[in-house]
């Protein structure tokens, strides 16, 4: 078992919606936790598909907030991203970039596959300089709110277990084969050094 709180960083696209729901909760639950994003800016629905709000990832979620709510108040309040954007905001002031974080964690977990690849090409790009391994684990999320909460809580469940390994380097395959036949949905694993 790990001596320290697992640290742990959870990474979506925009850091907004997947990455923040889990931030919240395993925040609650004691993890030392960090979410990012791995996109170039931070998109949000817009009046159609084709229309997304972009913003920069220094724009704090109290700006986005305030910038939708000029734009169309009751749209945003109907699909959901005003209460989401309010949550953001009592969690962090505003999204950071994965790429951006020289921190180190115990575990990284995306919440897609295109995420993972850019974790993954993030970390083998970097200078090694501790060598210290960080387990980069995939779990499929649809951006919507139902499918982060219930993402969320599977992300809490496995850190949970993970936290109470004895041993988390021999131990981490079976317990994420044990996770993928519960949830019935596939899990992607590597092991990177910082």
């Amino acid at each position: 078992m790990p001596s320290h709180p697992l640290r742990v960083a959870v990474v979506c696209s925009s850091n907004q919606n997947r990455s923040m729901e889990a931030h919240g909760i395993l925040s609650k639950r004691g993890f030392s936790v960090r979410s990012f994003g791995t996109g170039s800016h931070v998109k949000l629905p817009g009046p159609a598909p084709d229309k997304p709000n972009v913003y920069d990832f220094k724009t704090t979620y109290e700006q986005m907030y305030n910038d939708l709510v000029k734009k169309d108040k009751e749209l945003y309040t109907q699909n959901g991203i005003l209460h989401m954007l309010d949550r953001n905001k009592r969690i962090k002031p505003r999204p950071e970039r994965f790429q951006n974080c020289k921190d180190q964690f115990d575990l990284v977990v995306t919440c897609e596959e295109r995420v993972y690849d850019q974790v993954l090409e993030d970390l083998n790009s970097r200078e090694q300089e501790s060598f210290q391994p960080v387990h980069v684990i995939n779990v499929d999320i649809q951006d919507n709110h139902e499918e982060a909460t219930l993402g969320a809580f599977l992300i809490c469940e496995m850190c949970q277990c993970i936290q109470h390994t004895e041993d988390m380097e021999n131990e981490m395959d079976e317990l994420l084969q044990e996770f993928e036949e519960k949830s019935s949905r596939p899990f992607l694993h590597t092991v990177c050094f910082y």
